[in-house]
């Protein structure tokens, strides 16, 4: 009977020890999935803002913009939980908007009309929102896309040709006079303005 009773409780004390060490396994790659995913939010706000400290170097940026800028990537998870695919969205928005200034930059150096960008970049960070708490889901998803589609300018045609021009010239639009031509309806800001 002591037999019996000695035995299970070394068995007790094996599963025990089993069962610390597995929990400390578990504990420790828990810490290290945290250290991981904070390492690379860590990269992305630094990417971010070395990439705001050339942009004022190229004088498309005022210094004084370049913290609400950097709020774009702080506030992120102000309002958002610490999950993978939030991570995704910041990487998404803050390479779309750092790829979005890198080619009108280069768009600018080509026209040599850098203060266009510039004005751009004004008119984008004004439009940013001053609190912490607007920095959610539906801004890093819907509003802040659209805020960087915005900064886009249209492509500059290339300059035509003496050829090109000249066919353009002496190519008359089709257009059948029998064929109504199509008006909008007004709407009704429109009408009442009338009045």
């Amino acid at each position: 009977m002591t037999m019996l009773v000695l035995v299970t409780l070394i068995l007790l004390i094996v599963l025990l020890a089993v069962y610390v060490v597995i929990e400390n396994n578990r504990r420790k790659a828990r810490e290290a999935e945290k250290r991981a995913y904070n390492e690379r939010v860590k990269e992305i706000n630094a990417h971010f803002k070395s990439k705001l400290a050339e942009f004022v170097e190229a004088k498309i940026v005022r210094p004084k913009y370049v913290p609400k800028l950097q709020s774009i990537t702080n506030n992120f998870f102000v309002v958002q939980h610490h999950t993978e695919e939030n991570l995704h969205q910041l990487e998404r928005v803050a390479d779309l908007f750092v790829n979005t200034v890198v080619r009108e930059m280069q768009k600018c150096f080509v026209t040599k009309n850098m203060d266009a960008l510039a004005t751009q970049m004004q008119y984008f960070v004004a439009e940013l929102p001053s609190s912490g708490i607007a920095y959610n889901k539906a801004f890093y998803h819907e509003i802040l896309p659209a805020l960087i589609v915005l900064l886009q300018t249209p492509d500059q045609p290339e300059e035509l040709t003496e050829e090109e021009s000249d066919l353009e010239d002496t190519q008359v639009p089709d257009k059948q006079d029998d064929e109504p031509e199509f008006i909008a309806p007004k709407t009704k800001a429109q009408e009442l303005s009338n009045y």
